[in-house]
């Protein structure tokens, strides 16, 4: 009898064991790869990146709005400041469970595997990706973000913590990137070229220093010391430009695919005016000839319009973006060239360096032109018009106006400017509904309020109240 029992459960134990392993089968997915493969990880984090960058939710549906780029012809209620706390979550959720999640685990391979180059480069577009979330929600997840094993629910740093930790990241990044070290794979900006991160990571280290050069300018100087004193370089041409070329397709342009389907938007009436007035040659990349014969060609639509006076002023008679930003191909710019020179110009004119404000600016003027295909010699004529010449006794005007026409297209990053230059001055429509303020943030997502109450409870309590013109650290003067 005692052996019978010893066999059942003998067979017992077997049939529970091939059970087990039968589950474990059907829960393994076959087309899964046994280890995370790092080129791989590193293009769709790009990918997704730009994505959010340069997407509907995140540009063309605000920022682009509030820096005046693009207005709205239809479903006007974004460019009258309508929003709730599920308006902005796509930025939020993508960074943070896609592209955050993806950069951590290369940063892992690339330690496990002995490839500096992996931990450097994924180490910059993290710390590019930080730099999003933070300059567009304020305090944010930063140290505790993306380890769900130790934080369920992260803590929110405080903004000026987070640009501070960014800075040593960048520190880091750029000393791991190794031009004599392994090569990578997967890398859809540079294609693998080493040289060319460290300079962007360099680039994002001034870009960052300039954020908090009103709040810290002893840190700001000390470093611009450093990385002059390490010999470090910047991007240094329109071939160095950080950006993602897209596809056709269904690879192509967040912008090209959202006209593919809708027709929502135009060209602001504020930029075409500024283009206009300068006579600058970017206006025809910038917008597109109204369909409708017009004396102007180019028409802006004007911001903050209710839906009924869209509707009056019509689709016909008003410019869509430029051609240029409506090809499926076109790229989605992370940093450029003229950028860089506008920062060192910024740097000179706060006596952070000894360099020129006048040159450099002038040189960020010609690349930008030069980035949209405009000759040597009209570029160099605009620039040599009295009314876009530097003047040193308001550089926050000069550069402000001059970055924000380079800077079109790049909603988030011109708005982040437009906060902390206060130029150039822009004027919300009566039609709004912030009592004639423009949004200074994004909302948190209201998942944020259920999922991880009390750091939420924490980040209001320091910043102030969840509203769209609450002030960010940064942005204080």
């Amino acid at each position: 009898m005692k052996k019978n029992i010893l066999y059942i459960l003998a067979l017992t134990a077997i049939s529970f064991s091939s059970c087990n392993k039968e589950l474990d089968d059907v829960n393994t997915n076959p087309n899964a790869t046994e280890n995370a493969q790092p080129d791989y990880l590193l293009t769709g984090a790009i990918k997704n990146g730009a994505d959010a960058y340069w997407g509907t939710t995140n540009n063309m549906n605000s920022s682009l709005l509030f820096v005046q780029h693009w207005a709205k012809v239809q479903y006007t209620e974004e460019d009258r400041f309508i929003y709730s706390n599920s308006s902005f979550t796509s930025l939020w959720s993508t960074l943070y469970a896609t592209t955050i999640t993806s950069l951590n685990k290369i940063i892992e391979i690339g330690n496990t595997t002995g490839n500096s180059n992996y931990r450097g480069v994924a180490l910059t577009l993290r710390s590019w990706s930080f730099l999003l979330l933070t300059d567009a929600y304020g305090d944010i997840p930063y140290t505790q973000a993306g380890k769900l094993s130790q934080f369920i629910t992260p803590a929110y740093d405080k903004q000026k913590d987070v640009y501070y930790g960014l800075l040593d990241d960048l520190k880091s990044a750029k000393n791991a990137l190794d031009v004599s070290g392994k090569s990578i794979a997967g890398d859809i900006i540079y294609s693998g070229d080493i040289n060319k991160w460290k300079k962007l990571a360099n680039s994002l280290r001034l870009r960052i220093a300039l954020r908090i050069a009103d709040r810290e300018p002893a840190k700001a100087k000390q470093i611009l010391d450093e990385i002059k004193a390490d010999g470090d370089l910047f991007i240094a041409d329109n071939s160095e430009i950080a950006q993602l070329i897209y596809s056709i397709s269904p690879q192509q342009n967040p912008v090209s695919a959202q006209f593919d389907t809708r027709d929502d938007y135009r060209i602001s009436k504020t930029i075409v005016d500024k283009l206009f007035s300068l006579n600058d040659p970017r206006l025809p990349i910038y917008a597109s000839k109204t369909q409708t014969a017009t004396p102007e060609e180019y028409i802006g639509l004007p911001n903050g319009l209710t839906n009924s006076e869209a509707s009056n002023l019509g689709f016909a008679k008003t410019s869509k973006p430029g051609t240029y930003f409506l090809a499926p191909q076109s790229p989605a710019v992370f940093f450029s060239y003229a950028e860089l020179l506008f920062d060192r110009a910024e740097a000179a004119a706060r006596g952070l360096t000894t360099e020129n404000a006048a040159n450099l600016y002038k040189q960020a003027v010609i690349a930008s032109l030069k980035q949209f295909g405009i000759s040597d010699a009209a570029a160099t004529a605009y620039a040599g018009q009295s009314a876009v010449q530097y003047d040193a006794s308001n550089y926050k005007k000069s550069i402000g106006e001059q970055k924000w026409l380079a800077l079109f297209g790049q909603g988030l990053e011109a708005w982040a400017e437009r906060r902390r230059l206060d130029y150039p001055q822009l004027t919300a429509s009566v039609n709004t509904v912030l009592n004639g303020q423009i949004p200074v943030r994004f909302i948190y997502p209201g998942t944020e309020q259920s999922l991880n109450g009390q750091s939420y409870k924490n980040a209001v309590a320091n910043q102030g109240a969840d509203l769209l013109t609450t002030k960010l650290w940064f942005d204080q003067y």
